[in-house]
């Protein structure tokens, strides 16, 4: 039983050693979304941190600025959920079956 025990023991260490490392690389990972049919584009991490915003010069008048903030809004969102929907493939790929499907690791 000990055998079994230790083995398993390496299958976690080694698994933590993965998770690092998948997580370090999510940091140079982008994906980036638009809203208002492209005028508006948000580009993030697999980290979920916004690390820059376009807006189409066209798009850019005082008179419709709130409709400018809706749009850096939505394409800001979408970024985020498209960044961690990343991160949970690229986790899933290390963890295989040893952490339920649907289980949220914390950070992510």
């Amino acid at each position: 039983m000990k055998g079994g025990m230790q083995g398993m023991m390496k299958q976690i260490q080694k698994m933590q050693a993965d998770m690092e490392k998948v997580q370090n690389e999510l940091a140079n990972k982008t994906v980036t979304e638009e809203s208002g049919g492209g005028v508006v584009k948000a580009t993030a991490n697999g980290k979920k941190e916004v690390i820059s915003i376009q807006i189409d010069n066209e798009i850019i008048n005082a008179d419709d600025k709130e409709m400018l903030e809706d749009l850096v809004v939505a394409a800001v969102n979408k970024a985020l959920e498209s960044a961690g929907k990343l991160a949970e493939e690229d986790l899933a790929n290390v963890t295989k079956g040893m952490i339920p499907p649907g289980m949220n690791i914390p950070g992510f």
